[in-house]
């Protein structure tokens, strides 16, 4: 039996919404699954990753496969893994949350589907520590969630039937900065006045992506409680969401934690990708443009 896995790619926080919103994006990853009886563990990487991420026990979707095995008591006699990544690695677009996804869902769907999808969503979630990514990922769409009584509430937030046309342009930059450094530079406290700046935004903020009012999107798509730490950090960022702006951007955000950026507008101008590329290449950093869509679809499991 084989198993194909599709993960999306996800932009999270989106400005104001520190740790509780993500968005789907359509650039996924395929992952193949057989489960085998040669007692071997065996990874093969196209794309993104591949001659950097482990092909053994240490790969991410094979800890998260055997995760599975080891909750319902079931050994592993072998796997074999095929992956085709699109997700950029270390990029801010949510590619670890992807892979630990797809380890769960392939191992899941090899065992005969013992957890629902909810429950995977609550067992990535735990294993992932926060909810932003992991969420739109498996839902699709634009999700909020929120920690009641110790667990994760995530609700896909519909989009309305009408609404105007999102597209997304995101910029690499070529430049580490992992998200335990990300998140190592934040302030343990906030001012009340930054906590009420981010709440008011990130409550129109999600409104403007739900309904595709971009106007909107760029009065409310601002941050004071990461952003200003984590951009200062990453050459050219700065200068780059401001030629964003100037080239037509509606709104201009760190993707996650960075270090790519992520520019909203009605339609795809390839001008706006340039320009923040050119920014980044004026800092002494090469970078890549991904031109994307919101996906409304999120992970989808498929026997073959």
């Amino acid at each position: 039996m084989k198993i194909l896995v599709k993960v999306p790619a996800t932009t999270a926080n989106l400005g104001p919404g520190f740790d509780a919103l993500g968005l789907a994006l359509n650039l996924w990853n395929e992952t193949e699954f057989i489960a085998a009886e040669d007692r071997r563990i065996i990874v093969a990487i196209e794309g993104e990753g591949q001659g950097r991420l482990p092909t053994n026990a240490e790969n991410l979707i094979v800890q998260t496969a055997l995760q599975i095995y080891n909750l319902v008591k079931k050994p592993c006699t072998g796997l074999h893994i095929h992956c085709r990544n699109r997700i950029p690695i270390g990029s801010g677009l949510g590619s670890s949350s992807a892979a630990l996804l797809t380890g769960m869902l392939g191992a899941n769907a090899l065992l005969g589907a013992p957890f629902t999808e909810e429950e995977i969503l609550r067992l990535a979630i735990e294993t992932e520590g926060h909810p932003d990514n992991v969420a739109p990922a498996m839902l699709g769409g634009l999700v909020a969630s929120i920690v009641h009584d110790g667990r994760v509430i995530s609700l896909k937030l519909p989009a309305k039937a009408n609404r105007s046309p999102i597209h997304a342009t995101v910029v690499l930059p070529d430049f580490d900065f992992p998200t335990v450094q990300a998140r190592a530079i934040l302030p343990k406290q906030v001012d009340r006045k930054d906590a009420i700046y981010n709440i008011s935004r990130a409550v129109l903020v999600t409104e403007a992506l739900r309904t595709g009012n971009l106007d909107l999107l760029g009065k409310a798509m601002s941050d004071m409680l990461h952003q200003p730490y984590r951009i200062p950090l990453i050459p050219g960022a700065q200068a780059a969401m401001e030629a964003a702006r100037q080239a037509g951007a509606a709104a201009v955000a760190l993707s996650g934690a960075g270090p790519s950026l992520i520019a909203f507008t009605a339609k795809q101008d390839p001008a706006i990708g340039i320009a923040m590329k050119r920014a980044f290449e004026q800092a002494g950093l090469s970078a890549r443009i991904f031109e994307l869509e919101p996906s409304y679809e999120g992970a989808e499991v498929t026997i073959v």
